[in-house]
């Protein structure tokens, strides 16, 4: 009988040393002579802000990007993208107030963002507080993505009373996307998201709250797309089911927010075409006064970091080598979470303590583990090494996004993972 596998069994090589850039190596070097044991992130904010760039600049005027902060939330981070990002994608109360830092910041570098004007942050998820959403309301949020009718009677009990209106975007989550390939998500039962049948019951109860404004509607049906075509045909979805729902319930329509989903190319793969994309929408604007809005986070964030561990042990078990780092999930816990293949490369230290043995595996296949008691604690398995020894570097290249937000750093109590700029 065969046993399947997962995809992050498949053999592999790991990169070669050349995949890291020449900055990056040095500084992670570096790093491991004044942290050892080192475990964590170096962050490059310029090619964040490069790929917000060149997305925005392939989009239609009508077309706006926000940046979810949930993916990377480190302050250089969410600097360098208030630059080039029409405002930030929020979920938590913390996470508003990294968003209101950055976009401060940028304020003098960006005139269109005038004084009283809204704070430029969209608001998500699906279980928000009362205290999250007074906070947002008194921030002045330039909407909130509501998930269900009780979210629409909180924020309109709220903004009442602040003596306020709260600009609000109902989530949908859609009957059916009549696009074939990777987009086909809706209809699923779902914790987001008001479901399509029950919106225009929804909208109708909604229009007799007297403190909120409608603005239009977000739908966030598409993941780990790279295929702009697809994506370009669920965005001109997205806009022709807007404008008819906003026209049948007599919506003032603002916001057509289709959420992020724009894919990560890793190993072989194609990258997306932002140029393609951009030039697949122009031809399907949004009805006069409406913008559509994307949100990407993972796309945006994921070329600009790197995570780095030392192995701290390094063994050989009946015959198969493993490498223990000084870290793992508790630190970098989206390979095993998600059961993607995520590739490394061995950045060599040559420093090692005089008088204890150095562990070395050559040409070997091997499996990379944290330092947590459990098996699970595993981030890559049979990749096969040209050189590896108990105190080099084991580096995961395109870890800027859902990195050190998304791990479990309590687990056992370690040290959390640092996190450094380049």
């Amino acid at each position: 009988m065969s046993i399947e596998l997962p995809p992050s069994a498949e053999h592999r090589a790991a990169y070669p040393l050349t995949t890291l850039p020449e900055r990056v190596r040095a500084r992670l070097t570096e790093l491991a002579h004044q942290h050892a044991p080192l475990s964590g992130y170096l962050y490059d904010p310029g090619t964040a802000a490069a790929r917000a760039r060149d997305l925005r600049g392939a989009l239609p005027d009508w077309a706006a990007v926000y940046y979810a902060v949930k993916a990377n939330s480190h302050p250089a981070v969410l600097a360098a993208l208030a630059q080039h990002v029409d405002g930030f994608e929020v979920a938590s109360v913390s996470e508003l107030a990294l968003a209101r830092t950055a976009l401060d910041g940028a304020a003098p570098a960006r005139p269109d963002r005038p004084g009283g004007t809204p704070t430029s942050v969209l608001a998500a998820g699906p279980a928000k507080t009362t205290s999250v959403l007074t906070e947002l309301i008194r921030a002045d949020a330039e909407s909130i993505n509501a998930e269900s009718l009780l979210e629409l009677h909180r924020i309109n009990a709220i903004a009442t009373r602040l003596g306020t209106t709260a600009r609000v975007a109902l989530r949908v989550n859609p009957a059916h996307i009549p696009i074939t390939g990777s987009l086909q998500m809706g209809g699923a039962p779902s914790a987001f998201g008001v479901p399509e049948p029950d919106v225009p019951d929804v909208l109708a109860q909604a229009a007799t709250l007297p403190a909120l404004d409608i603005v239009g509607f977000h739908i966030h049906a598409a993941s780990g797309n790279l295929d702009a075509d697809t994506h370009a045909a669920y965005v001109r979805w997205c806009v022709g089911w807007a404008a008819d729902t906003a026209r049948a319930a007599g919506i003032d329509l603002r916001q057509i927010d289709t959420g992020g989903g724009i894919g990560v190319a890793f190993e072989d793969e194609k990258p997306f075409d932002v140029e393609r994309f951009g030039a697949l929408i122009a031809d399907t604007p949004p009805p006069a006064g409406a913008r559509v809005i994307l949100e990407p986070g993972r796309y945006l964030a994921a070329d600009c970091g790197w995570y780095a561990a030392e192995v701290t042990d390094l063994k050989n078990s009946y015959g198969h080598w493993f490498a223990m780092l000084r870290g793992g999930i508790n630190h970098f816990q989206l390979p095993t979470s998600w059961d993607i293949v995520h590739n490394i490369t061995v950045l060599p230290v040559d420093t090692w303590p005089a008088g204890l043995p150095r562990p070395t595996a050559e040409n070997a296949s091997l499996t990379v583990v944290g330092e947590l008691c459990t098996p699970e604690d595993t981030l890559l398995r049979d990749v096969r090494v040209d050189r590896i020894r108990a105190g080099d570097l084991v580096v995961f290249p395109n870890s800027g996004s859902y990195g050190w937000e998304f791990a479990m750093p309590n687990f056992l109590g370690h040290p959390a993972a640092e996190r450094h700029v380049l």
